[in-house]
């Protein structure tokens, strides 16, 4: 397995494009995104759990009931959500592309993201979508990638290529997400495109499997979002022998979309809104993976670890104090830490209790841009990840003025 180029246009048959249609003020920002499939393809998603959803994941619900689409149209700066017209805006934006070409808008998978709770004109999206569809191209990944940002700073884009069969197999992806991120699956526009030959079934099993230990591990700022899904689209145009069941092929394909997913997360987690170094959490020594997890997302998760992170400070405490309130079945009196970075690595807790450690060292290896939290539990096997970002003054001034 290795990285390739292209995004989610690096498998076979899938050409993408953005362009700015009129949605965002700023002439130079795309705001409309269009990944298609030229025949079509087994399609899954997994979407946000808010109670509150935007009329597009509705949309998007309906038509992929047969697990089957050929496009993503997909527009930034308004979240169509909590409008009266919302479904009625969702469903034009999919017949407006099939209107421009051969595709059904059954077979439409529809997104939008931005601002909450104001209208969304039609018509911009209405006029942009025939010269959007002539910008189609096998290279438009990162130029839909970009249409798709709202706050990220960052593209944020990945393709691996693999084997199946003596194949070659691909999956890409793009993704959106600085901010309003904590995930009960998904909570960021996530797009992913693959040619492996797999059917429906497999491929739900597989995003909804993988997203336990990628999406559902990532938090921003504990926010979970209305709007956002994560969709994959596998058009078997790797011509590789199609995955029905568990076996080799499919743990093949379950390794290499994780390795996009992951990369997905930690690219997320690192454009986090305002945020200055990515954080990663790892966690063995669980009796239980669920343990594991409970423990990782809870650190990472705290707003006072967060912001000791943002200033270098290694306040073991802080990490202590969320394992400790994760509700998983740990002993306290047992519990290892380390901060680890490019600078190295400082053990700052040992069986529960402060050892001594140089600040000045500490200080050094919570400066890099990448964070480790090492936790050891020293009570089980089971291990899990959990990735986030530090908490700053620019995360209130982002968010003080966003819809205004």
């Amino acid at each position: 397995m290795k990285f390739t180029d292209g995004g989610v246009c690096a498998a076979k048959g899938f050409w993408a494009a953005g362009l700015h249609c009129g949605i965002r003020k700023n002439k130079n920002k795309k705001d409309l995104a269009l990944i298609l499939s030229t025949v079509p393809a087994k399609s899954a998603a997994v979407y946000t759990q808010n109670l509150v959803k935007g009329a597009p994941i509705l949309v998007t619900k309906k038509h992929l009931e047969n697990g089957i689409a050929r496009a993503v149209i997909c527009n930034s700066g308004n979240a169509n959500t909590c409008n009266a017209d919302g479904i009625e805006i969702a469903n034009a934006m999919c017949r407006s592309l099939s209107e421009n070409t051969d595709i059904s808008e059954n077979d439409v998978i529809v997104a939008s993201t931005g601002v909450i709770g104001q209208p969304l004109d039609i018509n911009p999206i209405k006029n942009a979508v025939p010269d959007l569809v002539k910008s189609l191209s096998e290279h438009g990944s990162l130029d839909a990638c970009n249409a798709i940002m709202t706050t990220d700073t960052k593209e944020k884009e990945i393709a691996v290529e693999f084997s199946l069969g003596g194949k070659v197999c691909r999956i890409g992806g793009i993704a959106k997400g600085s901010g309003m991120i904590h995930p009960n699956m998904a909570t960021m526009l996530v797009f992913i495109t693959s040619d492996v030959n797999i059917s429906r079934e497999m491929l739900q099993k597989a995003l909804s499997g993988d997203v336990k230990n990628s999406f559902n591990m990532l938090s921003i700022d504990g926010d979970t979002s209305t709007n956002d899904m994560a969709v994959i689209i596998a058009n078997g145009l790797a011509e590789n022998s199609e995955i029905t069941g568990e076996g080799e092929d499919f743990d093949t394909f379950m390794k290499a979309l994780n390795t996009v997913t992951v990369a997905l997360c930690r690219m997320i987690a690192g454009d986090g809104e305002g945020s200055t170094k990515l954080l990663e959490c790892c966690v063995k020594g669980a009796k239980t993976e669920l343990d594991a997890k409970k423990v990782a997302k809870s650190v990472v998760c705290s707003s006072l670890l967060k912001a000791a992170m943002f200033g270098a400070d290694a306040n073991w405490g802080r990490v202590l104090c969320a394992i400790g309130y994760s509700g998983a079945d740990v002993d306290v009196n047992k519990i290892d830490v380390a901060f680890k970075s490019e600078k190295g690595i400082i053990p700052v807790c040992e069986n529960g209790s402060g050892i001594d450690f140089s600040e000045d060292t500490a200080k050094e290896i919570l400066l890099c841009d990448e964070i480790e939290i090492l936790i050891d539990l020293k009570d089980g096997i089971a291990g899990s990840t959990a990735w986030g970002c530090d908490l700053t003054y620019d995360y209130v001034k982002i968010n003080g003025d966003y819809r205004t």
